[in-house]
């Protein structure tokens, strides 16, 4: 790279060039953003190529997203690991890195050597202190950078990863939102003798993985389903999918809902390793009232017998999934007629200003043995009100018909 020799002036217009892709991000999406992007950097700079490539942190690999004049490096899905290659060494270094002469470098991926680019210049894109991934532009024939050109792609990284990150961010939440009402139950099933009721709200400040879920089984009973994965944001609405999908297919191979947990905690060991998450799981004989529950450290669900203020239900709450392969018991519970339980994830009890224990207590006082959505209603004006609560919240009320 060469010493500064360039017009300050002439660098400032190139980087108010960039810089008004970046001001008008927010109404493009990601892709659309880097292509706008790289087009512009390719003209700034008169280059031949401009990629981008973001940071996948699961694989730590860098996968190809946008690219200029070597489009094929995105439809083939190339992706370079951390501390491999060009692109591996700028992000694992976190500084710029120049290469003369690609041919001689030995750089990971071979399409910049089939595409006959010969210099390279490279630098990560870190936002809020965190790699998101490696921009590069290359020519075709050899080129020496000089301190300003490097200084302007580097200003241009500075405001092009914040700009990603709020995309991406914008994206996750958009997925993660569309795939937890997907999976939620559109309408509780029509039992007789039962009367159901749900409610879910996306939290203000982040998307989780809370889920309920009804569902009618061979035998005639009913499942009922509350949880929570650990985590928020797309993985752990995706994790929740996984959850949701396996708990109904072991609900058909046993009726014992502490059996059914007990399959879906081996399977979220040995599948997720890394999750973890609350489910209570009951089945209800809508003929004789009777429930069996249990629960994999979740929240006890709230009893409502009528002419009588509400209560916990004293449940063994077991272990969360993910972390114990313990024995699992079932408890019987005998529902009498008019008798409502209401099932609820932590978002509707936790407040950062008051304990659980508060939440729940306003729980009790809000539930009783009515009709299940006006149960519902009452509790959400209860708990909710007009603020909306930070995290997810899932509310479930059934009641056995008087």
């Amino acid at each position: 790279m060469e010493e500064a020799t360039g017009d300050l002036g002439d660098v400032t217009r190139k980087l108010a060039n960039i810089q008004a892709i970046t001001e008008s991000f927010a109404s493009l999406d990601v892709d659309e953003f880097l292509n706008a992007l790289l087009e512009r950097v390719r003209h700034v700079l008169d280059v031949d190529t401009a990629v981008v490539l973001l940071l996948d942190e699961q694989s730590q690999m860098l996968v190809a997203t946008a690219a200029k004049g070597i489009e094929e490096e995105v439809n083939q899905a190339a992706h370079v690991p951390v501390g491999q290659g060009f692109a591996g060494q700028v992000a694992a270094e976190l500084r710029p890195v120049y290469i003369a002469d690609v041919a001689s470098a030995g750089v990971f991926n071979p399409l910049l050597v089939q595409r006959g680019l010969h210099s390279l210049l490279g630098v990560p894109l870190i936002a809020e202190n965190a790699l998101v991934g490696v921009l590069h532009v290359g020519t075709l024939s050899p080129r020496r950078f000089t301190a300003e050109e490097v200084e302007l792609l580097q200003l241009a990284a500075a405001r092009v990863a914040l700009a990603v990150q709020s995309l991406l961010h914008r994206a996750e939440r958009a997925g993660a939102l569309e795939l937890q009402r997907s999976l939620v139950p559109a309408a509780p099933p029509a039992v007789p003798g039962l009367e159901l009721a749900a409610r879910y709200r996306a939290g203000a400040a982040a998307v989780g993985g809370d889920w309920y879920d009804a569902f009618t089984l061979p035998s005639g009973e009913v499942g009922i389903v509350i949880g929570d994965v650990v985590g928020h944001g797309l993985k752990a609405a995706v994790v929740m999918g996984r959850m949701r999908s396996a708990l109904r297919a072991y609900a058909l191979e046993t009726t014992d809902p502490a059996d059914v947990l007990e399959r879906l905690d081996r399977k979220i060991q040995h599948f997720e390793p890394d999750a973890t998450a609350t489910v209570l799981y009951a089945v209800y004989d809508p003929g004789t009232g009777r429930m069996r529950i249990a629960s994999a450290g979740h929240c006890p669900p709230v009893l409502a017998l009528p002419g009588e203020e509400a209560r916990l239900f004293d449940i063994k709450g077991g272990v969360l999934l993910g972390f114990s392969a313990e024995h699992r018991r079932s408890t019987t519970l005998a529902l009498q007629p008019g008798a409502a339980l209401c099932f609820y994830t932590d978002g509707l009890v936790e407040r950062r200003d008051s304990t659980i224990i508060a939440g729940i207590g306003r729980l009790c006082r809000a539930a009783y043995a009515g009709e299940p959505e006006a149960v519902s209603a009452a509790i959400m004006a209860e708990l909710i009100g007009r603020t909306p609560a930070d995290d997810d919240v899932a509310l479930l009320v059934m009641r056995r018909k008087p």
